[in-house]
């Protein structure tokens, strides 16, 4: 349902919102690294991400990417948007071309239910609020053996 250029970008989103300020900027090689993901790829979705002013950005010694408290207040839908992926809520589960309320899938009325709720939360909960949800709970934002709390 979401690409790989969107899954990164939501994964480092979020990393910046944990572990960035506007005196903690953070590079793209560390983010990539502890997110174990392509470092180019997600330079380029960090770039991207910044034009959308979703992202903020220093240039120089100390520079790196940053979230400040407007940027917070973005949603993950915000970041599919820019990332150019919401097309992909759009597609059959079961990647068939004609799939719809009147001509479903075997799985359609199972998954658009789903779509649902994960559009509900995508687009009414803000970075900030799924950041502290990631630090009270715990829950991982890499598959590398990385705690988000060092």
């Amino acid at each position: 349902m979401l690409s790989s250029a969107n899954k990164y970008a939501i994964r480092s989103v979020l990393f910046l919102a944990i572990y960035s300020n506007d005196k903690t900027k953070i590079g793209a090689t560390e983010i990539a690294d502890k997110l174990e993901s392509p470092q180019p790829f997600v330079a380029k979705l960090l770039q991207q991400l910044t034009r959308d002013k979703l992202v903020s950005s220093s240039k120089g010694p100390n520079g790196g990417f940053y979230l400040t408290k407007k940027n917070k207040e973005n949603t993950i839908w915000d970041i599919i948007v820019s990332i150019k992926g919401e097309t992909k809520f759009d597609q059959c589960f079961l990647g068939l071309s004609k799939c719809s309320d009147k001509n479903p899938c075997p799985v359609h009325h199972i998954v658009s239910n789903f779509k649902e709720k994960l559009l509900e939360d995508f687009k009414g909960k803000s970075i900030s609020q799924f950041a502290e949800d990631i630090k009270r709970s715990g829950k991982a934002i890499s598959l590398k053996n990385y705690n988000v709390y060092e």
